[in-house]
């Protein structure tokens, strides 16, 4: 693409992570070991949103003590390569809502890629780290909502400027399946 721009430097960008780049419009995403390699949109209507999660689910599958997400379409995510070098883990039993979710990991480095889920159909929750582009985390891609920050660990500190929701803030769904905001909470 002549409009892309090579990924801003990074330690970790290299051998076959280094072919990353991004535009106003797609940024791509690679795991530690380069084998699954992803674009993303960077603008609505391909960018849902992007939060912070504290809840337990996210902790334990992201081995840290929350998770920096960004939703995508489905419609606008698209593989460059190692689709068929992805591995998926589902279960229900550790969501708050009871739906289940599904994780996808490069079957090599053990990257966790995306989850996706029966509570957002056609959606994918992309996870922050594997964008190629770190300046993005700062501009494009800075989370808007925080999500079950009544759990934040106390040494954290609230991401400036975002949303602060209870539970699941706007992901919370009436019987009906129709989105229902809590008071005070945004969309994603």
């Amino acid at each position: 693409m002549s409009d892309s721009k090579q990924s801003v430097g990074f330690p970790y960008n290299q051998g076959q992570t280094n072919d990353g780049w991004s535009n106003e419009d797609e940024a791509t995403a690679t795991c530690a070991c380069g084998k699954v390699q992803m674009v993303i949109p960077l603008k609505a209507p391909g960018l849902q949103g992007t939060f912070v999660c504290h809840c337990t689910d996210c902790r334990k599958v992201s081995a840290s003590m929350f998770a920096t997400n960004f939703t995508s379409l489905d419609s606008h995510t698209r593989f460059v390569r190692g689709e068929d070098n992805l591995t998926v883990f589902s279960q229900s039993s550790t969501t708050t809502t009871g739906e289940t979710m599904a994780n996808s990991f490069c079957k090599t480095c053990g990257t966790l890629m995306f989850r996706a889920g029966t509570i957002a159909p056609g959606t994918r929750f992309m996870r922050g780290g594997i964008i190629d582009d770190h300046s993005l985390h700062d501009t494009m891609l800075k989370p808007k909502v925080e999500i079950f920050s009544e759990h934040r660990a106390a040494w954290v500190s609230p991401v400036e400027g975002a949303e602060q929701g209870k539970g699941m803030g706007p992901f919370v769904k009436d019987k009906k399946g129709d989105e229902k905001k809590e008071e005070g909470q945004g969309k994603l």
